[in-house]
This record gives C-alpha cells, structure tokens and sequence, in this order.
C-alpha cells in the first residue's frame, strides 16, 4: 500500500498500471453517473441525486429522515441537501417537518406524489443500471466490484470525530 510523501519528498507518482486503472475508473464513473442522470431527467424530471434522496426516504420508518441523516445518505454537504429538498418540495415529491425535540431540526417526509413518482420511475433505472453494469459483469466481477468499492469507502468515511465529511460542513 502507498503512502502519502512528507513535503520534502518526490511525490510518489502513479506507475503506469496504476494510472491505466485510475483512468479507466474516472472514465467508467463519470459516463455512469451522465447515463443515469439523463434516463432519470427525461423519465422522470429529475437528476439521479434527487432519486437517490427519495429512495433513502421510501426506504425509512414512516418515510422520513432528519435532514442531516439524509445529508449523511447521500454523502452531500447540508447545504447541498437543502437545496435538493427545496426542489423536491417544489415538486410536490417531499416536504419538511419540524422536529420537536429539535427546534433546529427537520424531517424530510416522502410524499404519496414522491412515492407515485419514484414507483414509476424505478423499473427504467433498474432496468439501465442492470444494463450499464451488471450484465457487463461475471458474478464474480461483481463480487470483487463489491468488495473493491467496500475497502474504498471505509478508507474514505472515518469514524473518528472531526472528519472532514460533506455532512458535517
């Protein structure tokens, strides 16, 4: 495993396989994410974010999160999140509750318009995320895909308090 160099040492650069790799990675994600955002904007009117935000919610007890749990979901600054509900609120697919044991607090609540909205649209998404990327792949592809992205995100998301996470700016 490399490790970061201290300042005064030359940077450790990536070989080429490496560099083949983190490409090829860059390359896959970046047209993924563009190939899911466009069914999702002409299917249902919305970015693959905003899906993502009412999956969380349609997944939760009584269909609702605090806005920061949320935020923590779908690994996006508050600020970003907020913005996000605003437009699903415009929608009429989500609305905001006050906590009250948190005059701070807010409830983000999947609307039966949001739910009607997201049961529509889930067949196409599945359907072309079945096609982007699972039917591409072995089974066992997809298990060390897996198990790749696993050791990624655990690398990326520490525990320790004070992390430098989107949520918590």
């Amino acid at each position: 495993m490399n490790t970061a160099p201290t300042s005064a040492e030359e940077p450790l650069w990536l070989t080429e396989e490496e560099q083949r790799v983190w490409r090829s990675y860059m390359h896959a994600t970046t047209l993924l994410e563009d190939h899911l955002d466009r069914q999702l904007q002409r299917d249902a009117g919305m970015p693959h974010i905003y899906y993502g935000l009412l999956v969380k919610l349609a997944e939760s007890p009584q269909q609702r999160l605090r806005m920061t749990e949320l935020a923590m979901h779908a690994k996006i600054t508050r600020s970003r999140l907020s913005h996000a509900i605003a437009r699903l609120e415009k929608n009429g697919w989500v609305r905001r509750e006050d906590c009250p044991d948190d005059r701070r607090g807010q409830f983000a609540v999947l609307t039966d318009q949001g739910r009607r909205t997201l049961e529509q649209s889930a067949p196409g998404h599945v359907a072309l995320v079945r096609s982007a990327l699972f039917d591409r792949l072995t089974p066992e592809q997809q298990k060390s895909l897996g198990e790749i992205m696993q050791i990624v995100a655990e690398g990326l998301q520490p525990n320790e308090a004070g992390a430098d996470l989107p949520w918590l700016r």
